[in-house]
């Protein structure tokens, strides 16, 4: 909680610190930037309708965001401080000139956004085509914000309405974009430069946390020599005792009748009999218990007509944009981590993962899941087959206009498909038991109702 707190802070101050900036700034410059596009007083449009943006729908989402309190309180404070700061930097922009230092450096300055949180609300400045970039971070949060309403839809209306409050933002943002950022932000004409100091002050209070924690040191030297000297040694020595021969029974010591437990009824009565303190017990360097776990390093590369996705841990911005028609996405063994995949191909393969979310446009074949454990799948356009075999828990969110799609099972469990109805989805399970009877001349199989 302390942490949180002081992130709060770092955020306010952020937030206070661009607001003075331009009174500084250009008092440095030794010009007034009071004036926009020439009409002096006056208030850019674009943050008019910026403006109308946060008393709207944001101001509605932080109301929803104080009614949970925890962490989504938090996260709405982080949203509301991202927006001051985006306001801001607009009002920065219609009052001064873009920096020859922006027009030169657009990709490094999108880098050093890209370090905090701020860099979604940032980066419909950035981007030559900021809309659909907005449009892909609201399919993303309709895509994650599914499992709250599918959780919360019958028995709390308030998260419900967090949800709706959330999303109507970015369909908000995105409408404001298209009317007045198309291609991008749009500089004052005639106020003056802004200053590269009031350029490094926005680009430092969008990195509203702190930095990330440096890499871990070196790992200890190890001297190659010593260990090698250590290891031909030990090998000596095992081999100079086996090649004693019979000579190396010499050293055991006689063990006479009266020691010995299957001659001896009384030692048995003793129980077990002791292990030497001086006979070594740990197991065997080959015991797959004891083998290191192998690390494989993560694959998201196209190889051929085959994307491969592989390896993948706690990773949610897997992209795969650039696809053809011919190619296909094999996904292996990726945990907790999200792709998605844009454009149409033809066939895609989840194989042995776990906690894994996909969301897609289109597909001409088949959507395979095999072998995995919580799957989450978003159709966005249209997919004629999937099909779920050997997996528990795999929840298919279907577009309009994949209404049509077959879904085939086997061996698995757990399986929801969700259809929109009226703005939302509702849940339909897949059947996961049968009854088969001979009507006299053939087998008849249909789904078993579960009497609870």
């Amino acid at each position: 909680m302390a942490e949180t707190h002081g992130l709060m802070e770092r955020l306010e101050k952020a937030v206070t610190r661009l607001e003075s900036l331009f009174s500084d700034s250009h008092r440095s410059g030794g010009m007034e930037c009071d004036g926009i596009n020439g009409v002096n007083g006056s208030i850019a449009p674009y943050v008019e309708a910026f403006d109308r943006l946060l008393n709207g729908s944001v101001a509605e989402f932080l109301r929803y965001s104080k009614i949970l309190e925890g962490d989504v309180k938090t996260h709405a404070e982080m949203v509301r401080a991202a927006f001051q700061a985006q306001r801001s930097f607009l009002v920065l922009a219609s009052q001064c000139q873009e920096p020859q230092e922006v027009r030169k450096g657009t990709w490094s300055f999108k880098r050093q956004l890209h370090l905090g949180p701020c860099f979604h609300f940032y980066k419909h400045d950035a981007s030559p085509k900021p809309g659909p970039y907005v449009k892909e971070m609201n399919d993303a949060a309709t895509f994650y914000t599914n499992r709250v309403l599918k959780d919360y839809k019958n028995s709390d209306t308030r998260h419900v309405d967090w949800v709706k409050s959330y999303l109507n933002i970015w369909s908000e943002l995105q409408a404001y974009i298209k009317e007045h950022h198309t291609t991008g932000l749009t500089w004052s004409k005639t106020g003056p430069v802004a200053s590269p100091m009031s350029m490094r002050s926005v680009v430092t209070s969008g990195s509203c946390l702190s930095p990330p924690p440096p890499p871990p040191g070196p790992p200890p030297i190890l001297d190659a020599d010593t260990a090698k000297d250590e290891g031909t040694a030990a090998r000596s020595a095992l081999f100079a005792q086996l090649n004693q021969g019979e000579a190396i029974t010499k050293g055991l010591r006689h063990v006479s009748d009266d020691q010995k437990t299957h001659k001896n009824p009384s030692l048995r009565a003793q129980g077990p009999p002791v292990r030497s303190p001086t006979k070594s017990h740990t197991p065997s360097p080959t015991s797959p218990k004891n083998s290191p776990q192998q690390n494989h390093a993560p694959v998201l590369e196209l190889e051929g007509k085959k994307w491969r996705v592989e390896y993948q841990e706690d990773k949610n911005d897997l992209v795969i944009s650039n696809t053809e028609l011919k190619q296909v996405a094999y996904i292996f063994k990726c945990n907790k981590s999200t792709l998605q995949i844009k454009g149409k191909i033809n066939s895609i393969t989840i194989d042995n993962c776990k906690k894994f979310g996909l969301v897609f446009d289109n597909v001409v074949g088949i959507v395979e899941v095999i072998n995995s454990r919580d799957i989450q799948i978003q159709v966005m356009g249209k997919v004629p087959t999937i099909s779920i075999n050997k997996t528990e828990g795999c929840h298919i969110y279907l577009s309009e206009e994949s209404l049509d799609c077959e879904i085939v099972s086997a061996k698995s469990s757990e399986m929801n498909i969700l259809i929109p109805q009226d703005g939302d989805y509702k849940e339909f399970p897949v059947p996961e038991q049968f009854k088969t009877a001979w009507d006299g001349s053939k087998l008849v199989t249909e789904p078993a109702e579960i009497v609870g």
